[in-house]
């Protein structure tokens, strides 16, 4: 199992999506825990390493758990995403090891990984994934 957190960040019915340097899939901003880490203190360290803002911590705020097959993984290796809503300060631009970030609709569903791809459909399905 890999335990993974992840911010859910939407404007205007589309979603803040991530795409590391080398890799051709987009992933929502986010991460693994450091030993220790609780998962808001996950949160803000990851989204400030990959989009160089800073989360409101009084602002986070749960939005679900998705699991599905790891990406690059073995089968049956499964990936646990953790995730929030949240605030921040900043301005969004890409950091670390990001070349882009960009805007992603429902009908983009395709270029993500397949747990976000359970995350798209939720957030679909809702009404806030246009």
């Amino acid at each position: 199992m890999i335990d993974k957190i992840a911010w859910l960040h939407l404007v205007d019915g589309r979603i803040l999506s991530t795409r590391s340097r080398g890799k051709d899939v987009y992933y929502l901003p986010g991460g693994k825990r450091e030993p220790g880490e609780s998962d808001a203190e996950t949160l803000i360290r990851e989204v400030r390493e990959e989009v160089d803002v800073e989360i409101k911590p009084e602002s986070i705020e749960p939005a679900g758990v998705f699991e599905a097959q790891a990406d690059g993984k073995a089968s049956g290796v499964v990936v646990r995403m953790t995730c929030f809503t949240a605030s921040y300060t900043g301005a969004l631009k890409a950091s670390s090891e990001i070349e882009e970030i960009t805007w992603l609709g429902y009908a983009d569903r395709e270029k993500v990984s397949a747990v976000d791809k359970l995350i798209f459909d939720h957030l679909h399905k809702a009404g806030q994934l246009s």
